[in-house]
């Protein structure tokens, strides 16, 4: 951790010789709520085993108690480092001091925690607010002054992205009056809670006919509001348009078929910066910049959504 870093010449002489040796490295998943989390677990171990890492998963299956389990599992195992994608953001201090005890480098991935920075050793991910902004701009510009009844299907309550991603959605339309945020509600990132949401929004507004357009968290949500959207007799993409967030293989079926409009993507690569930051960091002490944020892009219908597809769709998604 940091505070090992500020240790010196002997805790630098340490890392080297863990470094001379395959690290062994615990990975704290969420769980399997969405496509895009599936294919973050499998990219993980690919990056570990093509490294010679021994990666130590554990899935949380949604709950942050597991995880916390997990951590003090890893911690005592002894493991070099530990990779966190955390449920939510709060309730980490015990546990990530714990790791700092044991001189146990943390490594946050995709999502942060409301902990001091001091205790984790840098979190790689993607710009969660941006990914919002850029979401609700691109909203404003394709309804180009049209009035704009919106709902909106939030990821888990209390985790960054559904915090950040809502947050830097209402950036990027504030200014713009003919858009409103009728209805919001926890989709939890899952398919099928997704699909029982959006049903309710459809009853709720005049079995859709009120609604003009859907601002989905991540694209499972999405995927699973497109179908009911379709059950309720109306065309997604056309007579509610989809925007939503990640980039799974699956948006893009949709986006070919007319059936969605924009995704903003979220790589799930965050184990490539993450291995190259402990390799750094082991080797000789080096501490990286809190935050690697990751690239982003929208993609629309014009964006050769089933080339984007095939290139995807091996991923583990």
């Amino acid at each position: 951790m940091l505070k090992r870093t500020l240790m010196g010449s002997v805790a630098v002489f340490a890392f080297g010789a863990a470094a001379a040796h395959a690290q062994t490295i615990g990975f704290s998943q969420i769980g399997s709520e969405s496509g895009w989390r599936a294919a973050e677990t499998t990219v993980t171990m690919q990056e570990a085993e093509a490294r010679g890492i021994d990666l130590r998963f554990s899935d949380a299956q949604q709950r942050q108690e597991n995880q916390i389990a997990a951590l003090r599992s890893f911690i005592a195992q002894g493991v070099d480092a530990i990779l966190l994608a955390p449920v939510v953001a709060t309730g980490w201090d015990s546990v990530l001091e714990e790791a700092a005890e044991a001189e146990i480098p943390v490594v946050l991935l995709d999502r942060m925690v409301d902990s001091d920075p001091d205790l984790y050793l840098t979190a790689v991910g993607s710009d969660l607010v941006h990914e919002g902004r850029v979401a609700g701009e691109w909203l404003v510009g394709a309804v180009d002054g049209a009035e704009c009844r919106v709902v909106e299907l939030q990821g888990t309550t209390g985790s960054s992205p559904a915090i950040d991603r809502k947050n830097g959605f209402e950036q990027g339309i504030a200014g713009a009056d003919n858009i409103e945020i009728v209805r919001s509600q926890t989709g939890d990132f899952t398919r099928t809670r997704g699909k029982e949401v959006m049903e309710s929004f459809l009853q709720a507004e005049n079995g859709g006919a009120d609604i003009c357009a859907l601002y989905a968290h991540n694209d499972d949500m999405a995927v699973g509001a497109i179908q009911a959207i379709k059950e309720a007799g109306l065309n997604p993409g056309t007579d509610i348009l989809v925007v939503s967030i990640d980039a799974v293989p699956d948006i893009f079926l949709a986006l070919a078929a007319g059936e969605a409009n924009a995704t903003v993507e979220l790589t799930p690569n965050m184990a490539g910066p993450a291995f190259d930051a402990l390799e750094a960091y082991f080797a000789d002490g080096t501490v990286p910049e809190k935050f690697i944020q990751t690239e982003s892009r929208l993609y629309t219908q014009d964006d050769d959504p089933a080339g984007e597809y095939e290139a995807r769709k091996d991923l583990g998604y």
